[in-house]
């Protein structure tokens, strides 16, 4: 049992370390993906997995290994964060793909990005001509963000002049049956007025409801547990099969 015990520990370290380390370095390894975050995330699993197969005799030199890994991406993403050119150096920069309906050619070539991930992303934006964009610029995390021509911009309640009310987000209030005390408490609110509210609904406890939020009318959007639906929709190519 003795590999049992050794793979067991090392395994936790690993994903201890994993866990800590990527919290250290911020939420923009997963958000803002970016070509040197993508190298560095590979780096950080490998060095990682190393560390959860490592012998005993490394375990300490792989760990040392990972910490000093993240603690030079860690002071990279400090020194970057005030200085704009290294941050330039790491992350690159944005660059302009289409301009007034042209696409700009030599841009593309320069980022080695090619026609059909342009129309694929332009269709992930609903856009189908690419005369109907102002503007289109490959991020830096390879995201396109693309500005139509203003005459084919969707309009408005600001482009008409119509007023609108605020409208907030909605609070969780129950999750699989579980009541959220501290979103009711910042709500003003209390168990009481949740049961009342649930009854009126013909819910008799909190533990019949899958998921319940407070919108920010005032109005509770509650989601049972066992759905009544007549003729639920099944969109599914199985339902066919025999």
């Amino acid at each position: 049992m003795d590999w049992f015990v050794e793979s067991t520990w090392k395994t936790m370290l690993a994903f201890a370390s994993v866990l800590i380390y990527a919290r250290l370095l911020g939420k923009e390894q997963i958000s803002q993906l970016t070509f040197y975050d993508y190298v560095t995330g590979i780096t950080f699993g490998n060095l990682a997995g190393q560390l959860a197969y490592s012998e005993d005799n490394r375990v300490l030199e792989h760990f040392w290994i990972l910490t000093l890994f993240v603690g030079i991406a860690f002071f990279i993403a400090y020194v970057t964060t005030r200085s704009r050119p290294l941050r330039k150096l790491f992350e690159g920069e944005p660059t302009i793909v289409i301009h007034n309906g042209k696409i700009l050619e030599q841009n593309m070539y320069k980022m080695r990005y090619n026609m059909e991930n342009l129309l694929t992303q332009l269709r992930e934006k609903d856009i189908f001509r690419i005369s109907d964009v102002e503007y289109a610029i490959l991020e830096t995390n390879g995201g396109l963000s693309v500005l139509p021509k203003s005459q084919k911009r969707t309009l408005t309640p600001a482009d008409l002049n119509i007023p609108t009310s605020y409208e907030g987000l909605s609070t969780e209030i129950i999750v699989d049956g579980v009541v959220i005390y501290p979103n009711l408490e910042q709500n003003n609110l209390d168990e009481q007025w949740l049961i009342r509210e649930l009854q009126k609904h013909g819910i008799n406890s909190p533990r019949e409801v899958y998921f319940a939020s407070l919108e920010s009318d005032g109005t509770l959007y509650i989601d049972k547990k066992e759905d009544e639906l007549q003729m639920p929709v099944d969109i599914a190519d199985s339902r066919f099969t025999k």
